[in-house]
């Protein structure tokens, strides 16, 4: 290949990196940014956590139906439409954002921004698996995956920034300048290609999976509202377990599935979801417990909540390069294990914290959660794919994925509704106890993910 030739390929690759980098980043950080406002957008439109926490669960569980449908929206739009109007939906989630009038509509919001997040994040590495070749793609992904990571840990301390100077709705308008750069960069760096034989869409089985989701979602929050032995709650439980049941039968018998469900039969993959289930539950619960914790219990403004976490989120992006490397050297259980045991210990710490618990030891707690974190992702999406080939090796990043983003909205709804509960039973002076038994359950939860965590790497197809 003369040196032309090769400027030519290395210009391509820098602009479709500065594309795919500047969309999905904004979008990326979405999904953290508005953690630190909770406080002010509660006491704002007066709602309790049992309904605030739509506006995390709403997004990540979009995030999750949306993110099964990639392949088919590039295949029948190619990047670049689907890269622009992904794009330009979550700019207008991002305005419709920053004018919410009320609870519904910042939901519906979030639901917007979440749904585009999902079509974005995998269609970036779509976009960078096109465009460098494969003994490159390996540093690529570090580097944008590095990008990625490290986008969540800024958010919170500069949305704790924004909140403070200019309130919380100024968090919303952040990522607008940076889409309407992505979708100028994507007109003339992203290719306009389709597919040519166009597979049908999997419409009843995401039909099926957001009707399910939706009503197992509202079952806790049903529960505390109405009480757990109400005759609506079980009409509510009923329907998200026909539509659940529905969904999977379907799946099982559609030729062009939206979750290959076989991938489940494969007992490293199963045990590796069990992980990745429990992982967003660690991730995202976390996520939305400690910055509401520091302001509400140890009076942090919402700058040095964000500030708190921003170490954590460095952390976290250091220790997935790292465990990338040991992936490569240890088996993947030993290290999966190691990180879910730090993470509980981390979470276990945070159930003992009070309103005198030093900032830097928080941090540093926090520190310990993420690094554990870090270091089993890499292992984990190994230990995955280990006994896959094929077309089921093609579906298992999107299945994990989506397993990961689905233990998040599990997460953060349980959490949010058991913490509202516990709020009321405790009161104001012992607050802290509804906190402490919430980051105790998280304990409880990668504690029982260490099982099945300690077997993936045994069994082999």
């Amino acid at each position: 290949m003369s040196a032309r030739k090769r400027g030519d390929h290395m210009s391509e690759r820098v602009r479709v990196v500065a594309t795919v980098m500047i969309g999905t980043i904004s979008t990326v950080l979405a999904a953290t940014i508005v953690n630190v406002a909770f406080p002010a957008i509660m006491r704002e439109l007066d709602v309790g956590h049992d309904t605030l926490q739509w506006v995390s669960t709403a997004f990540l569980a979009a995030t999750a139906t949306t993110m099964l449908g990639t392949a088919w929206s590039i295949e029948t739009w190619g990047e670049r439409r689907t890269f622009i109007t992904a794009l330009a939906l979550f700019l207008a989630g991002s305005a419709l954002g920053a004018l919410a009038w009320n609870a519904t509509s910042l939901i519906a919001a979030r639901t917007l921004q979440g749904a585009t997040t999902g079509v974005l994040q995998p269609l970036a590495m779509v976009a960078l698996f096109r465009v460098f070749p494969v003994e490159e793609r390996g540093r690529a992904m570090g580097l944008y995956g590095f990008g990625i990571v490290l986008a969540p840990a800024i958010g919170p301390a500069l949305g704790g920034a924004l909140v403070d100077a200019f309130g919380w709705r100024s968090i919303f308008l952040l990522p607008i300048p940076f889409c309407v750069a992505g979708i100028a960069l994507a007109m003339f760096t992203l290719p306009d290609t389709r597919g040519r034989v166009r597979q049908p869409f999997d419409w009843r089985g995401t039909l099926l999976l957001i009707g399910g989701l939706i009503a197992l979602l509202n079952v806790t929050a049903a529960g505390h509202r109405m009480g757990w032995l109400s005759p609506a709650l079980f009409g509510i439980a009923g329907v998200g377990i026909g539509l659940s049941l529905a969904f999977v039968a379907w799946e099982n018998r559609a030729g062009t599935p939206l979750l290959m469900l076989s991938l489940f039969r494969h007992r490293p993959f199963a045990r590796a979801s069990i992980v990745s289930f429990a992982y967003g539950i660690g991730l995202f619960g976390t996520t939305y417990l400690v910055p509401v914790f520091v302001q509400d219990i140890a009076a942090y403004n919402a700058s040095r909540a964000g500030y708190l976490l921003l170490p954590p989120g460095i952390a976290l992006a250091l220790a997935i390069i790292a465990g990338g490397r040991l992936a490569d050297r240890i088996e993947p259980r030993f290290i999966i294990v190691a990180g879910l045991v730090l993470f509980a210990s981390s979470s276990l710490l945070l159930a003992f914290a009070g309103a005198a618990t030093g900032f830097w030891l928080l941090t540093a707690w926090l520190v310990v959660g993420r690094a554990g974190l870090g270091m089993l992702i890499p292992a984990l999406n190994v230990g995955a794919v280990a006994s896959l080939s094929g077309t089921e090796l093609a579906y298992a990043s999107s299945s994990v994925n989506f397993v990961r983003q689905l233990g998040g909205a599990v997460g953060v709804n349980v959490l949010a509704v058991l913490l509202e509960w516990r709020l009321g039973v405790y009161g104001l002076a012992n607050a802290a106890r509804a906190f402490h038994e919430c980051f105790a359950l998280v304990t409880l939860a990668f504690a029982v993910a260490i099982m099945p965590a300690w077997s993936i790497g045994k069994t082999r197809r």
